[in-house]
């Protein structure tokens, strides 16, 4: 993973080593190296909110409301999970919160498919990339809508592992589930989409 700072753009590996020293100045409130981390992490926390909520107007209040928490947390920050995970369960948090103010249904999925709790489950490399999908502006709106399309359950763990690119165990700890019910979600997100998709193309033949 890259991230960017300012005008600089540093490896995973680069940023880690920084990382530790901007969370310590952030705890004394040091507006400086707080900048620096919103710098780096708003984008993406910003893209991960907008297709949780599809309200840009909302999206960009949650995203700003992401950074006020962590600024007021960051002496709760322990370190046991990296930052970006930190950012995204407040993220994930503030979104399903704003969903349920907004009185929009939180659907809940019942997972008995195979890979529940305990088991092991393998999930085919589909990824969401829509780039790779087509460059036809009405098959990206199909997409997009078959995102919108599903549980926020579903569709979380779908942006979290083929967006961001967080691993099965980063997912699971940023939403304090089993990496079985990851595996799961992300199989039934997939498939979800992949439906969506086939139905379209179909309809389109």
């Amino acid at each position: 993973m890259e991230v960017c700072i300012g005008t600089n753009i540093l490896s995973g590996r680069q940023y880690d080593a920084i990382e530790s020293s901007l969370v310590d100045r952030c705890r004394r409130r040091d507006m400086e190296a707080f900048g620096k981390l919103v710098d780096a992490y708003q984008n993406r926390v910003f893209g991960f909110v907008r297709r949780m909520i599809n309200n840009p107007e909302e999206a960009a209040d949650v995203t700003q409301d992401v950074f006020v928490r962590a600024f007021q947390s960051f002496d709760r920050f322990d370190g046991r999970s990296s930052l970006r995970t930190w950012l995204f369960r407040i993220a994930y948090n503030l979104c399903i919160d704003r969903v349920r103010r907004s009185d929009r249904r939180v659907t809940e999925v019942a997972l008995v498919e195979p890979g529940e709790e305990g088991e092991t489950m393998e999930v085919a490399d589909m990824r969401w990339q829509p780039e790779q999908i087509a460059l036809d502006d009405e098959l990206m709106g199909v997409v997009e809508e078959g995102i919108l399309s599903m549980s926020e359950k579903l569709r979380s763990v779908l942006l979290l592992h083929d967006k961001e690119e967080m691993a099965y165990e980063e997912i699971a700890n940023l939403l304090d589930v089993p990496i079985g019910t990851v595996k799961s979600r992300l199989f039934l997100a997939r498939a979800h989409l992949q439906n969506v998709l086939k139905t379209y193309l179909e309809a389109r033949a």
